[in-house]
C-alpha cells in the first residue's frame, strides 16, 4: 500500500535528543537496512523496486551495508538528527558524503534499523548542511 501524498512538504530540522539519551549507546545499536524503494539494482535489500516518487540511491552503494550502517552512526554521533524520538532512537538521520546528503529514515524503532536515500537539491533544507 502506498503512503498518501503529502500536502505539506516534510519540515527538516535538527533536534536536541531528551537529556537521557545517550548517544553512543544508540549509535552502536542502529543498522542500515536498506530499501528496495531506492533501489535500482540488486542488493543486500533485495530486488529492486523503485517507487516513482523515490529518489535513488547510486549503484555502487548496493553491496556496502556496513559503510552505510558507519554513515548512520556518525550522523547520531554528529547531533544530525530529526524528530519525533521513536522508542530509542530519532526518526531522521543526515549525513553529507561530498556534496550529496542522504536522509536516514528509521523504519523499525524496537531494532534501530534505518533506510536512507539521496535527498534531491529542491528537499535540502537543513541549515547545518549549507554550503557557506
Amino acid at each position: 500500500m502506498k503512503a498518501p501524498k503529502r500536502r505539506r512538504p516534510l519540515k527538516r530540522a535538527i533536534i536536541v535528543p531528551p537529556d537521557d539519551v545517550d548517544i553512543e549507546a544508540i549509535a552502536a545499536q542502529v543498522q542500515y537496512v536498506g530499501s528496495p524503494e531506492h533501489k535500482s539494482t540488486p542488493s543486500f535489500a533485495g530486488q529492486p523496486r523503485p517507487r516513482a516518487d523515490a529518489s535513488l540511491c547510486h549503484p555502487d552503494l548496493a553491496d556496502r551495508q556496513e559503510e552505510l550502517t558507519d554513515w548512520i552512526r556518525d550522523a547520531i554521533r554528529g547531533g544530525h538528527i530529526g524528530g519525533p524520538w521513536e522508542a530509542a532512537f530519532p526518526r531522521y538521520v543526515w549525513r553529507r558524503v561530498e556534496d550529496v546528503v542522504y536522509e536516514g529514515r528509521l523504519v523499525n524503532c524496537g531494532n534501530g534499523e534505518y533506510k536512507g536515500y539521496p535527498l534531491l537539491p529542491d528537499l535540502l533544507r537543513l541549515e547545518v548542511f549549507a554550503r557557506r
